[in-house]
């Protein structure tokens, strides 16, 4: 990895898991290192954690409630208010429901956390992650996207509700922004890959009760440690080897292929005229 001297790094989901893993190695290296969470509580106890493993003092918390869109504006002024650059966004956080509830603004919870708020950061932080040249927007995806396509006519699943699916689909919304937004920010020095982490041992799916809480403290002992799963995002937000990459999938550190649904350039760009009809992104537009 290199060093991270000089460097903001701002990072979503980071009060546990491979988010809090990615902020302690990100602030080892150096970097200043913003933290995104949801409970002050939790955040405040991880921020004194990452401070404490990784020697330094430049580490700072945020909170934020990404499912609302409302909330994401904010958290984007206040980091702007804070600080005048952006040289790694790193969109970590991510949910899956085991049943369909809503956001704040009447969207499915699953979509709207690890979709569109990823889409509206991004899009609020373009001006500065611009100024900051080169920089990096690394989007944690799932290999969950695999065998399945975007229901445009049911994007909110309104008609029908498995977890799984919503949770893939919502993993394949991840990975078409990334190739369009890819195309739209070439010439502009802001890179952007995503990732598969590999299935982690950490407090997913732990708010959930009945049997996908039970499969999931089954499986634990089989799946990778939040360390070992942070790797690939710590890779693409530090590495100089990925200096000047964008648009790839990465998984274990290594280029890999996405499937061919995530490659369908209409399918990206239908996704990316309704995900800025939802949220009324407009900024996408004018600032890509």
């Amino acid at each position: 990895m290199g060093s991270m001297d000089g460097r903001v790094v701002l990072i979503t989901g980071a009060t546990q898991g491979i988010g809090k893993e990615s902020a302690a190695a990100l602030a080892a290296l150096g970097a200043t290192v913003v933290m995104v969470g949801r409970d002050r509580a939790r955040g405040e106890a991880a921020l004194a954690e990452v401070k404490s493993r990784s020697g330094s003092a430049k580490v700072e918390l945020l909170l934020a409630d990404l499912s609302s869109m409302a909330e994401v504006r904010r958290l984007a002024a206040e980091f702007k208010s804070r600080h005048d650059k952006l040289h790694v966004l790193l969109n970590n956080a991510g949910a899956i429901n085991a049943s369909r509830r809503k956001s704040p603004e009447g969207h499915e919870l699953t979509f709207a956390v690890n979709h569109l708020a990823y889409f509206v950061l991004t899009a609020e932080l373009l001006e500065v992650l611009k100024r900051s040249a080169p920089a990096r927007v690394v989007n944690v995806a799932s290999e969950a996207h695999r065998g399945l396509r975007l229901d445009f006519d049911d994007l909110m699943h309104e008609r029908s509700y498995l977890q799984f699916v919503v949770y893939g689909r919502s993993k394949l919304a991840n990975i078409l922004f990334t190739y369009k937004l890819a195309r739209r920010l070439k010439g502009t020095g802001i890179t952007t890959n995503y990732l598969h982490p590999g299935m982690i041992a950490s407090g997913f799916g732990h708010n959930d009760s009945g049997w996908f809480r039970l499969n999931v403290k089954l499986i634990s002992p089989f799946m990778l440690s939040p360390e070992k799963g942070a790797r690939t995002s710590v890779f693409l937000a530090s590495s100089p080897e990925v200096e000047g990459v964008t648009g790839k999938y990465f998984k274990r550190g290594k280029e890999a292929r996405s499937s061919g649904a995530s490659r369908d350039l209409e399918a990206q760009r239908r996704l990316w005229e309704i995900s800025e009809r939802l949220v009324e992104a407009k900024a996408h537009s004018s600032a890509a």
